[in-house]
């Protein structure tokens, strides 16, 4: 069957780990999951996590915090995006949130849209272009998106707004991401 691996040993995952290592940081869980797929045995993959964490490679607290920090500081995103992805990283919800809060603790999430909104319409007058009821739907959908809450998102938004009554009923609107958003 073209493109199956052969399954690994317990040293083949090892150097496997270690490539993957290489490239970027994981999570215990997302590891697990990488290696579980390649494992000839299940018990070695226990083995394998095991001893990457002993050596300091695996680290899901360390991975948590330079995480949030780096989305905070890189792509300006909110809490609620950033717990959203740590969790799609398998990292535990109490370690993920705990690491969020250390983060974000004296982070002003009013300016972090302001920014946000800047940086997405550069070289837009926002005064003009959310005073169209359009853009500051999407404008809107791309704050909740990004993990802001909606009580500082409608509070920046409505700044701009023609009509701010009707940023009101964007509230209950599903949050889903669109194309730019990725």
């Amino acid at each position: 069957m073209p493109g199956k691996r052969a399954p690994l040993d317990e040293a083949a995952l090892t150097e496997y780990a270690a490539r993957l290592l290489g490239g970027r940081a994981y999570s215990v869980g997302e590891m697990r999951t990488r290696l579980r797929r390649r494992a000839a045995k299940v018990s070695d993959v226990e083995d394998v996590l095991a001893n990457l964490r002993r050596l300091g490679y695996l680290n899901d607290q360390a991975f948590a915090g330079s995480f949030a920090s780096a989305r905070l500081e890189n792509e300006g995103h909110g809490k609620a995006r950033v717990l959203r992805d740590l969790r799609q990283r398998q990292v535990a919800p109490a370690l993920a949130e705990q690491a969020v809060a250390s983060a974000y603790k004296e982070t002003d999430e009013t300016a972090l849209i302001e920014a946000f909104l800047a940086r997405r319409f550069r070289g837009k007058n926002l005064a003009v272009l959310l005073r169209e009821e359009k853009h500051l739907a999407s404008a809107w959908r791309r704050l909740r998106y990004a993990g802001f809450s909606s009580a500082n998102a409608l509070r920046v938004l409505k700044r701009y707004a023609a009509d701010p009554a009707k940023l009101d009923a964007l509230e209950n609107e599903p949050v889903e991401p669109t194309a730019e958003d990725h």
